[in-house]
């Protein structure tokens, strides 16, 4: 069985690596071997998917850096759309990325492809025009959230709910002593994560920010401790040259992936909007929520917008449990404050893990397992 796949940045790259890892699991010596190819990461080429192209030709953010890239990625598109067609591929297997996986699933479903699409884009927030695109584009589009499913009842698009794959992988009573200890944190001490993003524009906008944000706690509390995962090498050093020639007056590492470990070890965390908001939720952890773009790409965006709420653990409790700062609101100052605040908020925070809590245990139902599941029935099981 021969199946295309596209992946976007280092997130998608999860997410399709544990959808193979499951589809893998399941093949039979009779069946023969699954062959998977098309864009992707490392974590994808450790279960065998052949990478034609990295996933971080992908990791693109805002309009501005859309415009700037669209012809390459166009070309690319185009060449991919040709390679799986003449590879064969019988099935097409899009992991978020809608922007360029829409396009892509459209041409192939009109050429005789079945077509999947993980992770449906954010209709609900905004760009709900996109609907008829993903009418034209998918036989069958897989959801991460239990509220989408109606979304597309409603309008007709055949979808199912599998759940989300990090509420599966992360444990609903993370340990945080153990975390801790990996990172020789004694207990009692307050241990703040911070996460900047996963890609370069949006360190690039949010980073200084942070960067200054951390340097005013530390200025007022030096026995705190401050961890700065980086999702990947590459982000790692433009953090270490965001953070060169400072000298905090507390403990701030950066660390080389490590996320989790992060939020397991942390009090509380200042987040990027994205998915590891989602991931500090799973973490049961307070959080500030801040994000800032170019200003073109957020005007753009905010006059699209359907929610007023950015932040994931928002969007699923349908309010506003955690603070956001988004772009001008998101200074020094007011994240300063916003963490400070939240880690004395003991009433609120024990709250707010319940809230977690309930959140965790609707999303953790098997995704990968489901997403295999149903490549497998759209494939003709193969």
């Amino acid at each position: 069985m021969k199946i295309g796949m596209v992946a976007g940045e280092a997130s998608g790259d999860l997410l399709a690596a544990s959808v193979l890892a499951a589809l893998n699991a399941r093949r039979t010596p009779k069946a023969g071997p699954l062959q998977t190819a098309g864009i992707g990461g490392p974590a994808m080429a450790q279960q065998g998917f052949d990478c034609w192209w990295p996933s971080e030709l992908l990791a693109v953010h805002g309009y501005a850096a859309a415009l700037k890239v669209y012809p390459k990625l166009l070309a690319i598109r185009r060449r991919l759309a040709e390679q799986l067609q003449a590879w064969p591929a019988r099935l097409f297997v899009g992991v978020d990325a809608p922007d360029f996986n829409l396009g892509l699933e459209a041409r192939l479903r009109t050429a005789g492809v079945k077509t999947l699409h993980f992770v449906s884009p954010s209709i609900w927030a905004w760009r709900r025009e996109r609907m008829e695109k993903i009418r034209k584009a998918v036989d069958r589009m897989l959801l991460v959230f239990p509220f989408e499913e109606a979304i597309y009842r409603d309008a007709g698009i055949p979808a199912v709910y599998c759940g989300h794959p990090l509420a599966d992988q992360i444990p609903m009573e993370p340990d945080r002593a153990a975390a801790r200890r990996k990172l020789g944190i004694p207990e009692g001490e307050t241990v703040v994560a911070v996460l900047p993003g996963s890609r370069a524009g949006e360190v690039t906008h949010i980073g200084p920010v942070f960067r200054d944000t951390v340097n005013l706690l530390a200025q007022e509390n030096p026995g705190w401790h401050f961890l700065i995962p980086a999702a990947g090498e590459e982000r790692q050093q433009q953090l270490a040259q965001l953070l060169a020639g400072r000298e905090f007056p507390a403990d701030v590492r950066l660390l080389l992936g490590q996320a989790h470990l992060a939020l397991a070890a942390c009090d509380a965390a200042l987040i990027a909007s994205g998915t590891a908001t989602l991931e500090a939720a799973l973490f049961k952890r307070p959080m500030v929520i801040a994000y800032r773009m170019a200003g073109l790409s957020y005007r753009l965006m905010k006059g699209r917008g359907y929610l007023p709420y950015v932040g994931l653990p928002n969007i699923l409790c349908g309010g506003f449990v955690v603070p956001e700062y988004i772009q001008d609101a998101a200074t020094p100052v007011a994240l300063a404050d916003a963490v400070t605040r939240r880690l004395h908020d003991v009433p609120g925070n024990e709250r707010l893990v319940a809230r977690f809590q309930e959140i965790h245990r609707q999303l953790a139902c098997g995704c990968a397992e489901r997403v295999a599941d149903a490549v497998m029935a759209q494939a003709g099981g193969g």
